[in-house]
Parts: C-alpha cells; sequence; structure tokens
C-alpha cells in the first residue's frame, strides 16, 4: 500500500496491490454440499493477483473514487457485527454467493471496477459503484443449471467456483455484463474519538444500510428451456435453459448496540440483521436473512474478547423447487431443496497483543 501523500506529496492518493495463495482443500465443497462454506476463507487453491487500485479523495475527504481491480465485499453488503463469525454467509452473504457468476467480485476473487463513497456528515454515507460481473470470467462457471446441458442437471457442483481460464488473477473479465451496486448508510449516535473525558453519554451507536444491485447479464432460467418447455420435465427435449436479461437483489442491514454500562466501559451488548430479497426464476436463492448477537469483554479482564451467537436461513428459489419436481417426475431421484439453516457460536479471545484464538461451533440444518 502506498500512500501518495508521504511518497510524493499527492494529498488523498492511495494505491494499492495484493496477491494470493490458498492452499488445501474446502470441507464445504468435498464434504457438506450446503450453500455457503463453513468457513469464509475457503477458496480454489490457486496463486494469483488480488486486487490492483487507485483511490483518490476530494472535498477535504468527504468524497473519494477508487478505480481499479477490486473485491467489492469489503465495503458493500457487510454487516460490522457479523465481521466476528467464521461462515462465509456472515461475509458476503448467501444471496450474492451462489445467484452470482462465481459469486460475483468478492473473495478470493475480484473484478475490474469503479466505486464512488461520498460522505457529506459524520451520519450519513452515500456508495456505488459499477463492476465486471463475472471475475471468472467462464459464462458456465456456476452450477449445474448453468452448465447448459441436460447431461449433468443436478450434478454435485460447487456454487462458489473459480475455476477459470487465466486463474492468476489477470482475466480482467470484460465480456458478461456489469454489476451496478448502491448502498446508503445512517450512523445514529456517532462516538466521539477519544471517550476517556466525555461527560454527557452520547447514546448507544448503530449502522442502519439499504442497497440493492442490478446485474446486467443473461442468467438461465429454472422454469423453461430455450423451446419454451418445462425445463426437466417428461417433455424436455433440449435440456437447455432459457437465457433471461438482467438480475437484481434488495438488502437491508441493521448493527445496534443494546447495552453497554457506560461510555467508558469496554462490556457492550450489540445484534445485527441482515436481509436479502430477489426474483426466483433466475437464481437458487430467493429470500434470505442473517442476525446475532455478540457481547464484548464477556469476562472481567478480558476486555478485549467477544463471544457470538449467529443464525442465517436460505430459501431455495420457486425456479429451483420447481425445476427438482420436474427432475423427479422423469424418474430421477431427486430431493427438492427447502430452507437451509445454519447455526454458529464463537468466541474470539486475544491470548495475546499479536495473537488471537478462536474456538467456532456450527451447525447446519438441511444443506
Amino acid at each position: 500500500t502506498i500512500d501518495t501523500e508521504k511518497l510524493f506529496g499527492l494529498k488523498g492518493g492511495l494505491f494499492n496491490v495484493s496477491a494470493l495463495q490458498t492452499r488445501g482443500r474446502s470441507i464445504s465443497q468435498d464434504h457438506l454440499n450446503n450453500f455457503n462454506p463453513i468457513s469464509g476463507f475457503e477458496a480454489d487453491r490457486s496463486t494469483r493477483l488480488f486486487e490492483l487500485w487507485y483511490q483518490q479523495s476530494f472535498l477535504k475527504g468527504k468524497l473519494d473514487v477508487k478505480i481499479g481491480q477490486q473485491d467489492l465485499d469489503t465495503e458493500f453488503l457487510i454487516s460490522d457485527y457479523a465481521s466476528l463469525y467464521l461462515n462465509a454467509n456472515f461475509g458476503w452473504p448467501m444471496a450474492p454467493s451462489v445467484n452470482l457468476y462465481g459469486g460475483g467480485p468478492s473473495w478470493p476473487l475480484s473484478s475490474p471496477a469503479v466505486r464512488i463513497r461520498y460522505r457529506p456528515s459524520e451520519k450519513f454515507t452515500f456508495m456505488f459503484a459499477a463492476a465486471d460481473d463475472n471475475p471468472p470470467g467462464n459464462r458456465y462457471n456456476s452450477l449445474p443449471i448453468q452448465q447448459a446441458t441436460g447431461a449433468v442437471l443436478g450434478s454435485n457442483s460447487d456454487p462458489t467456483s473459480q475455476t477459470y481460464n487465466g486463474a492468476n488473477g489477470t482475466n480482467f473479465n470484460m465480456g458478461n455484463g456489469a454489476l451496478l451496486i448502491t448502498e446508503l448508510q445512517y450512523a445514529l449516535n456517532p462516538q466521539p474519538a477519544d471517550t476517556s473525558n466525555v461527560t454527557k453519554n452520547p447514546g448507544l451507536p448503530g449502522v442502519y444500510k439499504l442497497g440493492g444491485y442490478y446485474d446486467t447479464a443473461r442468467f438461465p432460467d429454472y422454469r423453461y428451456n430455450n423451446m419454451g418447455q418445462a425445463l426437466g420435465g417428461p417433455n424436455d427435449t433440449t435440456g437447455i435453459p432459457r437465457w433471461d436479461r438482467g438480475n437484481w437483489m434488495v438488502y437491508g442491514i441493521i448493527d445496534q448496540m443494546i447495552w453497554r454500562p457506560s461510555i467508558q466501559s469496554a462490556r457492550s451488548l450489540g445484534i445485527f440483521v441482515r436481509a436479502t430479497g430477489n426474483g426466483g426464476d433466475r437464481n437458487l436463492i430467493s429470500f434470505a436473512i442473517d442476525a446475532g448477537l455478540n457481547l464484548k469483554a464477556p469476562f472481567r479482564g478480558r476486555d478485549n474478547d467477544t463471544i457470538g451467537l449467529g443464525w442465517g436461513i436460505g430459501r431455495a428459489s420457486s425456479g429451483q423447487r420447481q425445476y427438482t419436481r420436474n427432475v423427479a417426475r422423469t424418474g430421477t431421484d431427486s430431493l427438492v431443496p427447502g430452507n437451509e439453516n445454519h447455526l454458529e457460536l464463537t468466541y474470539q479471545a486475544q491470548v495475546t497483543p499479536w495473537l488471537v484464538m478462536q474456538p467456532d461451533f456450527q451447525y447446519v440444518w438441511h444443506p
């Protein structure tokens, strides 16, 4: 990371370049077959360029623009309280992870993008980004139905597959469509930077977010094939889905502290809730929600520890359920998906100033 003001005097400039090497195997992909990986670190094995961008601020820091190869899940669709948890759904949520190509521009993939952020006051923030919607660059990379052939429908594909040509991260695909995403944030009771000498309690802080995206690419329809017949049914003569233009999702996020003995106290209790909703004819997930409780400093003398209990649910779309019923009518053994629930209990302990350990328990219903 380069601060251009410190390097050669250009105020408000920031340059960033990063790379990744991921190793090992994904327990979610190999053994669980759930929509959301049980660890946000899980990724296909590769060595690749991750991000390469330049950011410039204007208007005394109220406006900044970032351009280049970016990972949008560090700024959009994120709950601060949910970042405690290890399950990937508490980061970039379930719906875009399985509905967009390769999960969209989110870990461990990034896309060419332009991001604009405007903060007119300490309470309001507006963000907008336009990005390539398909980091892998392979139209048939994610799900069995996107393979566009009846021979593989129902196969055990990885919903977060990052398999593509140019796996070193320099593909810079621009051939499918644009992902347009926007978010409005409101900060309730912003806290002073130094609370040691505060005499008046500013109240319990919270952040409320509303947003949504639109993807201009084409997506395979779960209901009809390219001849207008019921996809996967006994009269399906092609097994090739119809391709529909565009895809959308809306979301809301609440991060709210609900209890703190005093403003100087390290102990506090916070809640988070995040919900997403989208159409069901061209998506695996049509509705999802996750929520949780975080207790900071749960024990005396453990001011930097946090214990959290989080839960989430994802609803398989009506199109996906109908497609599975159609396949079952042909005599193929096929379970109709419903709601996938996950529960996580975690404890983050700062053992030393340089070491954090986090025991974690998860349970998934109906993966």
